[in-house]
């Protein structure tokens, strides 16, 4: 799988008019290689990976991970840096420029220190943005992604029920979380189990819980706090960060209320937001832009007299945001075996907000459900 992508990644370099690329965002560098470091630059330390267009790919990450990078890394070559040894991580890069005509890096993604010493050595007129590459190379899913995003959607999926069970009058907000994690750590520890030979990828859920509850419902990126939860009271759910399954991200999120709703002006907000994603997903289909997709959600929104709302959804899978994005401006035609969250959404500001969202698989002829969660109104009030 690794070598057909790399494969793949050198003719679309050749056909951008690149000789060699250096790749440093660590999703990217997963997505060629099978190679990933969790600390990277974090705790300063780049992991790079170069792709010459008809020479040995090389991975210059550090010595301390070399365990790690020999038995995952699908690459021609590793060379390993140490801390305070030599120039570190800048030893290679010289010889591998040295020849290189048109260099392609990530303007957007390579850290700031790596971009000044590869400015200086290259020179900025022969560099050259390769973003556009990898991200129209990944927007279309092999067979084995896209059964990696139906894993991540059973992960999501109890999350979600175990946050739904664990809501309740006088329950604070980080139990949720706890039970949320734990139900979505030994799911994927099954699926691991059942269907993946990496004994290493972890199945712990990673990311903080997003929730809000109460008058912290309009915060759309809230985490769980300690704050204690009252009947009456949406509370909102959200697994865009947690759903990381096999490093596959989805995006899943829902509004609860507990007993009742205590505020019957919310519902309305509730059930337009559910009602623009049903028009989003009445417009999910191959062969149309992702703008017209958000267009369908957004006018629903509109009519309702509501303020236009942010993007309809996005593209996922290696990273949490790809190619393309439901939104006013992306062009993008949609094709069979992209994989998008797609939302309803209304938001009134410092008053309450309302969202629900999926995951989809966009088919021949429509769209496969990845996750899935009641949302008709009077199954949300747990």
């Amino acid at each position: 799988m690794y070598a057909a992508r790399m494969t793949d990644f050198r003719r679309r370099m050749a056909a951008a008019g690149f000789d060699t690329a250096i790749i440093s965002d660590d999703d990217n560098i997963y997505y060629l290689t099978g190679y990933y470091d969790y600390l990277h630059m974090d705790f300063g330390r780049p992991t790079l990976l170069v792709v010459p267009r008809d020479e040995k790919s090389v991975l210059i990450t550090p010595s301390m991970e070399l365990d790690m990078a020999q038995a995952a890394a699908r690459v021609d070559r590793i060379a390993a840096w140490n801390d305070g040894l030599g120039n570190e991580w800048r030893e290679e890069l010289p010889g591998v420029l040295s020849n290189s005509g048109r260099i392609g890096i990530e303007f957007n993604r390579m850290p700031p220190m790596v971009r000044n010493t590869v400015d200086a050595l290259a020179g900025e007129d022969r560099l050259g943005d390769v973003t556009a590459v990898l991200a129209d190379m990944r927007m279309v899913k092999s067979e084995s992604e896209l059964q990696m995003a139906r894993h991540a959607g059973e992960v999501a999926m109890a999350m979600m029920d175990a946050g739904r069970a664990t809501i309740a009058d006088g329950v604070p907000e980080y139990e949720v979380a706890l039970a949320t994690s734990k139900a979505g750590t030994r799911k994927a520890a099954e699926l691991l189990q059942a269907h993946y030979a990496d004994g290493c990828m972890s199945p712990n859920t990673h990311f903080l819980q997003i929730m809000a509850s109460g008058p912290e419902i309009t915060k759309p990126h809230h985490r769980a706090s300690t704050r204690v939860m009252n009947r009456g009271e949406p509370v909102f759910l959200c697994f865009c960060g947690m759903t990381n399954f096999h490093r596959f991200k989805l995006g899943f999120d829902r509004t609860f209320w507990i007993g009742e709703i205590a505020d019957e002006s919310q519902a309305k907000v509730y059930e337009t937001a559910v009602a623009s994603q049903k028009a989003a997903l009445g417009a999910l289909r191959p062969g149309v832009t992702a703008e017209s997709v958000h267009a369908a959600y957004a006018d629903v929104i509109q009519d309702a007299g509501f303020d236009y709302p942010f993007r309809c959804g996005r593209a996922t899978g290696y990273s949490f945001l790809e190619k393309p994005e439901l939104v006013t401006g992306d062009k993008t035609v949609l094709e069979p075996g992209m994989v998008l969250a797609v939302d309803g959404s209304v938001s009134i500001a410092k008053t309450f907000r309302a969202q629900v969202g999926d995951s989809f698989i966009v088919t021949e002829d429509g769209y496969e459900q990845i996750t899935d969660h009641p949302k008709a109104i009077d199954e949300v009030v747990v």
